[in-house]
């Protein structure tokens, strides 16, 4: 499992963005990266097709998703402000990782990286390359 997040800055900017131009529904995106050891560098952002951005939820259909082994997970957010995994969110996981962006959606504080299992990983935020 990976034990560290890196998020090039354009990409937190972009979930942080993202996540607070829906609010008050939830966001979600595809997280596009690469792993090398334990850590994992997120490095693009994809608006799934056909995305439902609702009130309390947001879905992707796994069936237009492409087959592409760049994608690290998924990033949405919680207008609540939880910054935790729901168990919905756990049962529902794609990819490596889970990324959360809690309201406000201010700074990077307001992200969260997840593993399968809802254990927070510790992140950071990079240049972009």
């Amino acid at each position: 499992m990976s034990k560290i997040i890196s998020f090039q800055k354009t990409v937190a900017d972009s979930i942080l963005t993202a996540a607070l131009s829906v609010y008050p529904r939830e966001t979600i995106l595809m997280l596009q990266g690469k792993k090398v050891g334990d850590e994992i560098t997120l490095s693009n952002v994809l608006i799934p097709p056909l995305a439902t951005y609702g009130h309390g939820f947001s879905a992707l259909f796994g069936s237009m998703l492409p087959w592409d082994l760049t994608i690290m997970g998924i990033a949405h957010s919680h207008p609540s402000g939880a910054l935790k995994p729901s168990t919905h969110d756990l049962n529902h996981f794609y990819g490596r990782v889970l990324v959360i962006a809690a309201h406000p959606f201010l700074s990077y504080d307001d992200l969260g990286a997840f593993d399968p299992a809802g254990q927070k990983i510790p992140h950071t935020i990079v240049p972009d390359n």
